[in-house]
């Protein structure tokens, strides 16, 4: 989560652009993220908390959108989670079906997710949505929203900020050019309320850092 440098040059196609970068950086961002969730006790928290909330709301496959190497998908497994992940680069999706075999893994974009109305009982997206462009999250909130079956959970992690920059090194000193948009939570959570969900808790994570995170709990709306 680590943005080593970061410029404010534009970029025109941005997706390309994202899928290129991490398809670059897969094994290096792999090693990096590597046991960060064993280390983090509010991590496995707001994990636990939303395996909970797919058994409660009556289990069923879920769907870990931007699943990068698959280390979410994998513990969400763990704790008993139909889980399986999708991921804009095949690299990403490689590496995850290295990692944990076994589990099922696609290649798909959250722009246009290629899952049927109403198929998943849950849905999360860890730091993923940090690449996606204002003006293209009301399209991947609606895709959320459709592929959701009424009254499943959703939970959004992202880096919290009013900043968007162009990251061009990355991971093991590898070229990127990907776009990080930092966002404060009240801003997300309207617009998940636009998109028609009920947004039942915030967190703020790491606080005191320069970056801090947030992880957002909410539900669809029957």
């Amino acid at each position: 989560m680590i943005l080593d440098t970061v410029s404010d040059v534009d970029t025109d196609d941005w997706l390309a652009d994202t899928r290129a970068s991490y398809d670059t950086v897969a094994v290096s961002y792999a090693d990096y993220v590597r046991g960060a969730i064993a280390g983090d006790q509010y991590l496995r928290t707001a994990l636990a908390l939303f395996a909970d909330s797919v058994r409660a709301a009556g289990d069923g496959p879920v769907a870990d959108v931007g699943c990068g190497p698959g280390d979410v998908t994998a513990h969400l497994h763990e704790l008993g989670v139909d889980a399986f992940g999708v991921d804009l680069s095949p690299g990403m999706i490689d590496v995850a079906r290295r990692d944990h075999p076994g589990l099922r893994f696609e290649v798909g974009s959250m722009t246009d997710l290629d899952l049927p109305d109403a198929s998943v009982a849950g849905l999360l997206a860890w730091w993923s949505l940090i690449h996606i462009p204002d003006e293209e999250v009301a399209t991947v909130f609606a895709h959320f929203h459709r592929v959701l079956r009424p009254g499943g959970p959703l939970q959004l992690g992202f880096h919290v900020g009013d900043v968007s920059r162009l990251k061009t090194q990355g991971y093991g000193g590898h070229p990127m050019k990907v776009h990080v948009h930092r966002r404060q939570p009240d801003k997300v959570a309207s617009w998940l309320r636009d998109a028609g969900f009920t947004v039942e808790a915030q967190w703020l994570l790491d606080p005191d850092e320069e970056v801090p995170g947030a992880i957002l709990f909410a539900r669809r709306r029957p």
